[in-house]
């Protein structure tokens, strides 16, 4: 269970980094408006600017490495270590983005830091540890 903790931690931080290029992406971009434009061409400009568009390829790399784990661990094991990339996030807006972190985000981000401490705890049997089918009987001569 243990030796797949980095996979989880990479796709935490990878979906965490998406979060912030696409962030920064839009900050770029200024004020979203679809007035006096055809709203395909701005989706694609949106789309295509710089920093959206790598964040949408991070979240792709994320989501890939996330089909791995779920191969190899069980989902209400790996699922819950998502929510550390709302730490990751919220820890780095505020240093990148200046973003508020009240005692309420920080009291929250514990509670999230203690829950996945706890799920971690409880541990996930590996797909290379599940009991193999068992083969059918065999047949009796008679």
């Amino acid at each position: 269970m243990s030796k797949y903790i980095p996979f989880i931690l990479f796709t935490v931080f990878t979906n965490a980094a998406a979060q912030l290029l696409l962030k920064h992406g839009m900050m770029q971009l200024g004020e979203l408006s679809f007035a006096g434009v055809n709203p395909v061409v701005r989706l694609l400009q949106i789309v295509f600017s710089p920093f959206v568009f790598l964040g949408l390829c991070t979240f792709v790399i994320s989501m890939a490495s996330h089909l791995y784990v779920l191969s190899k661990v069980e989902l209400s094991y790996a699922y819950p270590f998502l929510s550390l990339a709302y730490v990751v996030v919220a820890v780095a807006a505020y240093f990148l983005f200046r973003e508020d972190l009240n005692a309420y985000r920080i009291g929250g981000i514990a509670l999230i830091c203690v829950g996945t401490v706890f799920i971690a705890q409880g541990g996930s049997r590996l797909a290379d540890d599940r009991p193999a089918a068992s083969s059918p009987p065999a047949e009796v001569s008679r």
